[in-house]
């Protein structure tokens, strides 16, 4: 089963969306934003992939935090402040077949296909 995990209106999410669609793919979309994102599937995550991999500091989110939250940063913390706000995970997410993929990019996508 494949699932993608990410934010309904963002244009990422909308992209990848799209190209699932587009081939065919069948798969569940969980809004994190929406219905919140488990401790343990983001410290899975974070073990197949690292936790830098999934924080979005590009993002509005991360930027706009105080710099008390931004120094320091350690896995456990960077994990709490997605937890607390699920903008702060990169999109999407995706996990298919034992795969995780973290980002849209059409290349690695194919690999799906």
């Amino acid at each position: 089963m494949t699932t993608i995990y990410g934010i309904k209106n963002c244009d990422t999410m909308k992209k990848a969306r799209a190209w699932l669609d587009g081939k065919g793919i069948a798969y569940d979309f969980h809004d994190y934003k929406m219905a919140g994102i488990e401790r343990g599937r983001l410290e899975g995550w974070a073990r197949q992939v690292g936790w830098e991999t999934l924080l979005n500091r590009a993002g509005t989110t991360f930027r706009k935090l105080p710099a008390e939250d931004k120094e320091g940063l350690t896995e456990r913390k960077a994990i709490a402040l997605m937890i607390a706000q699920p903008s702060m995970i990169k999109r999407p997410v995706l996990e298919a077949g034992g795969k995780l993929l973290v980002g849209f990019k059409p290349d690695q996508y194919e690999t799906l296909a």
